[in-house]
């Protein structure tokens, strides 16, 4: 088998575990409901693989940058909401529930539980927001739905880096739906759009270990190079009808 179609056939099937294993990274219906194959996960929970080789992503984002933010920050929130829900009634929820259950909670031991819970989704959801070769222009469909709202796909990627760019500190900016249009929002630390009755349909992290291996205090680059290199339109659009 030829390299790139090995480098083919690792990626497909890397999605495809991906898919099988994720709690939560396809579809947020209603208040946070999953797909079918989602809602099945039950604690304790596990760090579901990479959609694509850790090097798949290069040179906008670098096998390093991937060890350090999927293999320790990501498998972190993990290992601490198994510790965090041992012996807890909410053990064995899917992800959905327990952020469902403990947003807006004030107490330390809800917060600890929701920020864990929720930064796994988010995590979720961002690798699969990103896929290599990605950017360009989005499915007929999609490019419609982002016209309506933004007038244009260029002004849609303009508002999405803006927000990324304003959120100040650690947080995450987020191309949602509400309703017939479509808008985008931006959240601190592990908040989700879905506190405010919003679907989301992709996602950028702007959490400092998501680019600094790379870019340094170069958000902006970062943004942008994801936007029009890394972006998964695809995965907005199936989103969009979840």
């Amino acid at each position: 088998m030829h390299t790139h179609q090995k480098h083919e056939a690792r990626t497909t099937q890397g999605r495809r575990d991906f898919l099988r294993s994720s709690v939560g990274a396809l579809a947020f219906l209603a208040l946070g409901d999953f797909s079918a194959s989602a809602r099945a996960a039950a604690s304790p929970y596990s760090l579901p693989p990479l959609p694509y080789a850790m090097d798949a992503l290069d040179p906008i984002l670098s096998a390093n940058t991937l060890g350090f933010h999927y293999g320790k920050h990501h498998k972190g929130y993990v290992d601490n909401l198994n510790r965090l829900l041992a012996g807890n009634e909410l053990a064995g929820l899917p992800l959905e529930k327990i952020i469902a259950a403990t947003a807006g909670q004030t107490t330390p031991a809800s917060l600890s539980l929701f920020n864990n819970a929720a930064q796994i989704w988010n995590h979720n959801f961002y690798w699969q927001s990103l896929r290599p070769q990605g950017g360009g222009e989005p499915p007929a469909e999609l490019k419609r739905r982002i016209e309506a709202s933004f007038g244009s796909v260029a002004a849609c990627k303009q508002e999405l880096a803006a927000a990324a760019l304003a959120q100040f500190g650690s947080g995450w900016a987020w191309l949602v739906s509400e309703g017939d249009r479509l808008k985008v929002v931006r959240t601190g630390n592990a908040d989700q759009p879905t506190s405010q009755g919003l679907k989301p349909l992709l996602t950028i992290d702007v959490w400092e270990h998501a680019y600094y291996l790379d870019y340094q205090n170069r958000r902006a680059d970062y943004v942008n190079a994801l936007l029009d290199k890394l972006i998964n339109w695809e995965f907005a659009l199936h989103n969009l009808h979840s």
